[in-house]
């Protein structure tokens, strides 16, 4: 087993250096640019309600019916109501996605594509503005059929038959900044 995981890394290594070689071209199966834009209006079910408006904050269900993408519904949500500043928690059940995981030393996400019905054991996120739009950063765990679980950075969820999201919205804004030795846009608490 271990021979087949050193050879596995092996190949997706030299895969990681002919793309870089290349060009830097990143084939969409194996990796994800962290810059990479989120497609939006990809949530026509979501439906959203406030539940609580103080000063200091406002909290809202959003809701993801069959169909609906996740992470696009999430920023399209942000961008509708100006969300400078949130965190959220989510539960539910997705019929597949794509999650992944940071290689800092290389720039890139490695893809982890997930196919088939599993549960939402946890989600978790925040959002931050850059350059004066909204940026949705989201980590997922997921429950298969067997009991196992899987996790990452969550790029894509596909609801079914649906994500509950509670999202609770600061007043006092969040911006990020680029962090060029990760090539992530990060929190700057100092702006």
């Amino acid at each position: 087993m271990r021979y087949k995981l050193a050879l596995f890394l092996i190949g997706l290594t030299a895969s990681a250096a002919v793309c870089f070689s290349a060009g830097g071209q990143l084939p969409d199966d194996l990796f994800i640019s962290p810059s990479r834009l989120v497609p939006t209006g990809k949530a026509p079910g979501m439906q959203v309600k406030q539940v609580k408006d103080t000063p200091e904050e406002k909290v809202y269900a959003v809701i993801f019916y069959k169909g609906d993408e996740v992470l696009s519904g999430l920023t399209d949500f942000a961008i509708q109501h100006k969300v400078e500043d949130a965190y959220f928690t989510g539960i539910g059940a997705v019929s597949g996605g794509t999650l992944a995981w940071l290689d800092p030393a290389n720039k890139i996400y490695h893809r982890i594509p997930v196919t088939g019905q599993v549960e939402v054991l946890s989600l978790i996120g925040d959002v931050a503005t850059f350059n004066g739009k909204p940026i949705v950063h989201m980590h997922v765990v997921l429950g298969k059929p067997n009991g196992s679980t899987i996790g990452g950075h969550a790029f894509e969820l596909n609801a079914n038959p649906t994500l509950e999201v509670f999202m609770t919205v600061n007043t006092t804004p969040l911006k990020k900044k680029p962090d060029d030795a990760s090539g992530m846009k990060v929190i700057d608490p100092k702006q």
